[in-house]
């Protein structure tokens, strides 16, 4: 028997796979937020999320540090405010618009974070796909849309640094076993109030299944391509969100780009492909192991 040495996954591509699950489930989303709001869609999806990850890990709260709380707080918060900011946005303005105004937060991350001025080369290339996506020339500006897509990318941004930090001292579902119920309580004040008033049991169906698409599966993976990438190399190949959301509009959702639009889209690819062949990171924390719950 001849022994062969797995390779493992290329950081890229879970980050790439993490984009297509969390734009699938906004776009599937837009259903729920008619019944139950913006707000209530993202509560349920973070609720059910927290849930899961409760399930299949136990939070390692015994091997908190004082010095880890406030980065697992304030990866909790990130976490919230994107969800429920992301999904109110994409009430008012399509779902490639807002994906790639809220890209403004991973691109300044990158920018601010490049170590190198080559680096700054695919942020700016990605900006200008950005504005080729947005059309602002084109139709009304919805300042709220506009508003809470830029509300999320505050989050995406911050997202992006904690999820790193915090990566790199946990496993991907022993912190997201302590992050995602904080960023479910934290979504509760404004999104339980909206599910009470249209409960339908239903909806909770809808929710679990909303939720394994996001955050269950893209947070996992987005966590455990931040252990090995670079913030430049994250943020600029988040460049391709918005590209995806484009996609994921039309097929689910029938939003229909224009020809500029596909401009834009090939220069975020092109970006993003750029930013990550020398995004590789050695983590720099042994994270702690995952405590797995018991079996059902």
């Amino acid at each position: 028997m001849t022994g062969q040495t797995k390779t493992p996954l290329p950081p890229w591509s879970m980050a790439v796979a993490a984009m297509f699950l969390i734009q699938l489930s906004s776009a599937l989303s837009v259903g729920l937020i008619e019944q139950v709001g913006a707000a209530g869609t993202a509560w349920l999806r973070l609720a059910m999320g927290g849930v899961i990850f409760l399930l299949i890990a136990r939070p390692p709260l015994k091997r908190i540090r004082r010095q880890d709380v406030p980065s697992l707080l304030g990866l909790g918060a990130a976490s919230g405010l994107m969800s429920v900011a992301f999904l109110s946005a994409i009430e008012h303005i399509p779902l490639g618009t807002a994906v790639a105004i809220e890209f403004l937060g991973p691109l300044t991350v990158a920018a601010i974070r490049s170590g190198s001025a080559r680096m700054l080369t695919w942020p700016a290339l990605a900006l200008v796909g950005v504005v080729l996506l947005t059309e602002p020339w084109h139709g009304e500006v919805n300042l709220l849309g506009i508003g809470f897509a830029l509300l999320a990318g505050v989050g995406w941004g911050s997202y992006i640094m904690l999820t790193q930090h915090v990566g790199d001292r946990f496993s991907g579902i022993s912190a997201l076993s302590m992050t995602i119920p904080i960023a479910a309580v934290m979504a509760a004040f404004v999104g339980a109030p909206q599910v009470i008033a249209h409960f339908d049991w239903r909806v909770l169906l809808v929710a679990v299944g909303l939720a394994l698409l996001a955050p269950v599966l893209p947070f996992g993976l987005e966590m455990q391509a931040l252990r090995r990438m670079t913030h430049t190399a994250f943020g600029t190949l988040m460049a391709l969100e918005p590209a995806i959301g484009v996609l994921l509009g039309l097929l689910v959702l029938h939003q229909v780009p224009s020809a500029i639009q596909g401009v834009g889209i090939v220069l975020v690819v092109l970006a993003g492909a750029a930013a990550q062949r020398s995004g590789t990171r050695t983590p720099k924390y042994d994270p702690v192991p995952p405590a797995v719950g018991p079996a059902s």
